[in-house]
């Protein structure tokens, strides 16, 4: 593993000096720093000479203010190149802190999703970023999008500019090998609901507005031709690989899968973007209480980012399935469903009843009320739900408030 390794660090090395790179930042998180995939890159970069800091203050799950702790950070190193090595905090937050950095005369909200914040798009040159994820689930060394916790408003936003996408990234596997199971599993649910969401997501020629400047187009076009590929693609591995890989730390194969996977639903939500289970997960994550997982080192309350987000998975499915069933059949049929004698006015209660023994096969929380909500948490997840309209507008059945409300409730309980 060690040899693999120092393979690693020395491609990252080669390719840092084929950008010309004089100063780089190296973004992690504190317990990554302690960590192979790191130490790997730290004694790569120390042993060929390159000028380095690194910024290992990372927030698991992270918020406004750790971006702009991290943009400081950036903006006082003067970096002209950014190595990110972590899960999609570490990524994400590289990739805000190399657009701010790039831009340093920018309010922090001018590049905020509306309308949260101004969306404005990015029109500076941002410095090369090489993405090394460490888990196998955002896909975020693959997507132009930055989430984080804004706490004035406790709910999820982020930034989304295919600006800010990784220059490169490095996909390798033995990295996930020190991942314990429930940090697999919640990673492995992103997955999942990455597939879905971007593979049942509006058709990119049902999006409106269509913006007469290619640069006010969002990063998320709807699904297509294109990215239906990755998302069946990574919606059939996650079938056949995601239950090995929380089971079995040393099964590679698994793991190595699970991890291209992530990278391939990057690809096609990236693209085609996500919906529901995504713009409710938001304030699910924002408004957490005291859950605290098991197998995340933290000192702060979390609900996963794959956990708050599958979580929904079934009620959002069932809602959704009533538009394009077809596909939610195709999509339960992969995750092991019987569908050969299903009507298609079923196909979202179909799909809907394979998620949930999916997720009670993996011993997932018992839905919402036992991540710590209760029904009297309805009027609020609703509310953090409303600004979503990023990616909420994706989803192929409009929502109104009581819709949510009804997802919400649904969402309570699993089983």
């Amino acid at each position: 593993m060690q040899q693999y390794f120092s393979l690693t660090g020395n491609l990252i090395q080669k390719d840092l000096q084929n950008l010309g790179a004089r100063r780089v930042c190296l973004m992690t998180d504190k317990n990554l720093s302690q960590l192979p995939p790191v130490n790997a890159v730290l004694n790569s970069l120390a042993k060929y000479g390159i000028n380095f800091q690194m910024y290992d203050n990372v927030r698991v799950e992270p918020t406004d203010h750790s971006f702009l702790d991290a943009i400081k950070f950036a903006k006082k190193g003067e970096f002209d190149a950014y190595v990110a090595v972590g899960g999609g905090s570490v990524i994400d937050t590289c990739k805000a802190a190399n657009l701010y950095a790039s831009s340093p005369t920018a309010d922090f909200l001018d590049y905020v999703n509306a309308p949260i914040g101004k969306g404005k798009p990015v029109t500076v040159p941002l410095k090369p970023l090489i993405a090394v994820p460490t888990t196998a689930g955002t896909g975020s060394e693959t997507t132009g999008v930055a989430i984080f916790d804004f706490k004035e408003l406790k709910v999820k936003t982020g930034i989304a500019s295919r600006a800010i996408k990784p220059t490169l990234g490095i996909i390798d596997p033995l990295h996930t090998l020190s991942m314990p199971e429930r940090i697999v599993a919640n990673s492995g649910f992103d997955v999942l609901c990455h597939a879905l969401e971007s593979y049942t997501a509006l058709p990119y020629n049902m999006r409106s507005p269509c913006p007469s400047n290619p640069i006010n187009r969002p990063a998320y076009q709807g699904s297509n031709p294109i990215s239906d590929v990755w998302a069946l693609h990574a919606l059939r591995i996650v079938a056949k690989y995601l239950k090995r890989a929380i089971r079995n730390p040393e099964d590679r194969e698994a793991r190595a899968s699970m991890h291209l996977a992530s990278a391939f639903a990057g690809i096609g939500f990236g693209n085609a973007g996500v919906h529901l289970c995504h713009g409710m997960s938001y304030p699910i994550s924002g408004l957490v209480k005291n859950y605290k997982p098991k197998d995340y080192n933290v000192d702060h309350s979390l609900v996963p980012h794959g956990l708050s987000v599958v979580l929904t998975s079934p009620a959002v499915f069932a809602f959704t399935a009533q538009i394009h069933p077809e596909r939610h059949l195709e999509a339960a049929e992969i995750l092991g469903a019987d569908i050969r004698t299903a009507r298609i006015k079923d196909a979202g209660f179909v799909l809907a009843d394979t998620l949930r023994k999916f997720l009670f096969d993996l011993n997932v929380d018992d839905g919402l009320a036992a991540i710590g909500y209760s029904k009297a948490d309805i009027p609020a997840l609703v509310k953090g739900t409303l600004p979503q309209e990023r990616v909420t507008k994706l989803s192929p059945r409009p929502q109104t408030e009581e819709d949510l409300s009804a997802l919400f409730e649904a969402s309570m309980k699993l089983y």
